[in-house]
């Protein structure tokens, strides 16, 4: 049975939040998925899996530490993230922060290792992004995501 993961960075608890909406979306959409902070997961650990939503904060408009090092580790195995299924999210302190270029960034790494990237026609287009604390806009973005990963995953591995 297909399975997702949802991996996050907090520092403020607002990507917390977006990871906790969009982990829950996806389990509402009958994909089992858990929901871990960053530095509870291995590299290896996203092998187990179909489906990676990875979030992080945007710091000077790029992935934080944390995340950065779960794809740098992901070189001791390179080519085994093939053809899973790929999703980011960030969160910012301003308008124009670079909530982005983060979501970019890691939309890239995902698409080096191979990953399939599905983007939305409606609303936050690469990924949901958020300025300060989650408002309702917002969740109903990761809400939409985590159901739209469902239905990827659920089709292409079941």
């Amino acid at each position: 049975m297909a399975k997702g993961i949802v991996v996050y960075y907090s520092r403020s608890g607002n990507t917390k939040e977006m990871a906790q909406i969009i982990a829950e979306a996806m389990n509402q959409a009958e994909l089992p998925t858990d929901c871990k902070p960053a530095e509870k997961v291995k590299a290896e650990d996203l092998l187990a899996y179909d489906a990676i939503a990875i979030g992080s904060p945007t710091y000077y408009g790029q992935m934080a530490a944390q995340i950065k090092e779960l794809f740098d580790d992901s070189v001791a195995f390179h080519g085994q993230l093939d053809g899973k299924i790929g999703a980011a999210f960030s969160s910012a302190a301003n308008i124009g922060g670079g909530n982005e270029t983060t979501i970019t960034g890691i939309l890239e790494a995902m698409l080096i290792c191979g990953m399939v990237v599905h983007g939305d026609p409606n609303g936050d287009h690469y990924g949901p992004v958020s300025i300060g604390k989650p408002d309702e806009r917002v969740r109903q973005q990761c809400r939409r995501r985590g159901q739209r990963i469902a239905q990827l995953t659920r089709k292409l591995f079941t």
